[in-house]
């Protein structure tokens, strides 16, 4: 008798503990067989919180997104040709192409992300019309960036470039500067940090916002939004070798989403624009 209620005890036990298993194992997060790490590159601090948005939701789908942030744009793209980098997504498709031609890279956009209107902000005057005759004006040095300062400048009658400039002028095709103004070249992250020491600066949105500005409210004169400035739409960036792996197409498509899209108006403060639905998603 008592080995007998020895067995009926243990087969309780048994009975339970199988039991506490399944209810664990059904509590229990969905585990993938193959979590794949992608790293991208960054720079400044504004898109950083779009893309922990972007990583918590591909977290679910097996893929860690590992941001990984630089202070300037000479980098990403290096690291990216190199490999130490999967993907990045800094830069317009233009500063991309220029990148390819100047440092003899394979790199391609895979998606596009926002667009961010260049503006021409000041601490010491207004409106553009109060810019004084003589005075310095900073804009980014890169090719891409330079001459999308010059032409913006253009657009708001400081100066006039030669109409066989391209996208990408720079200083030697002005052809005229009535007010006299001397053209600052600066890495673009240094722009916003000039304000003190320029009559203006022409700074990229991004860059504004991180340095406090309000690009809607502060700046002069911005970028429109038209056919212009599609050449200046912000991508994801890839190897042309990888330019269709799976899982950075799952990258792209979650970014380009209505919950990205919000985080993006709630943080960016209007430096910055989601650009998927009005100029296409690649």
């Amino acid at each position: 008798m008592k080995f007998k209620k020895l067995l009926l005890g243990a087969a309780t036990i048994a009975a339970v503990v199988g039991l506490t298993t399944t209810v664990s194992l059904a509590h229990q997060k969905p585990v993938h067989a193959a979590d794949k790490t992608v790293k991208i590159g960054l720079t400044g601090s504004n898109e950083t919180p779009v893309w922990k948005n972007v990583a918590s939701r591909l977290k679910k789908q097996g893929i860690n997104l590992k941001i990984v942030t630089f202070s300037d744009y000479n980098q990403p793209n290096k690291a990216l040709a190199n490999g130490d980098l999967d993907l990045n997504a800094f830069q317009t498709k233009i500063f991309l192409d220029n990148y390819n031609k100047e440092h003899h890279t394979h790199l391609v956009s895979i998606g596009n992300t926002i667009v961010s209107p260049l503006g021409v902000y000041s601490k010491k005057v207004k409106s553009i019309k109060a810019i004084k005759n003589g005075s310095t004006i900073a804009i980014p040095n890169d090719a891409t960036n330079e001459g999308r300062a010059l032409l913006l400048l253009q657009s708001a009658g400081l100066i006039k470039v030669k109409n066989n400039s391209s996208n990408t002028p720079t200083a030697s095709d002005i052809t005229s500067n009535k007010k006299h103004l001397k053209i600052k070249t600066l890495d673009a992250s240094q722009t916003a940090r000039s304000l003190r020491s320029v009559e203006a600066s022409v700074i990229n949105g991004g860059v504004a916002a991180d340095a406090g500005l309000k690009p809607a409210k502060d700046a002069l004169i911005r970028e429109k939004l038209n056919k212009q400035i599609k050449p200046y739409v912000n991508v994801i960036a890839a190897k042309s070798s990888k330019k269709n792996d799976p899982t950075y197409k799952k990258v792209v498509k979650a970014y380009q989403t209505e919950a990205t899209k919000k985080v993006i108006n709630q943080t960016s403060k209007g430096a910055e624009l989601p650009a998927w639905n009005k100029f296409g998603k690649k």
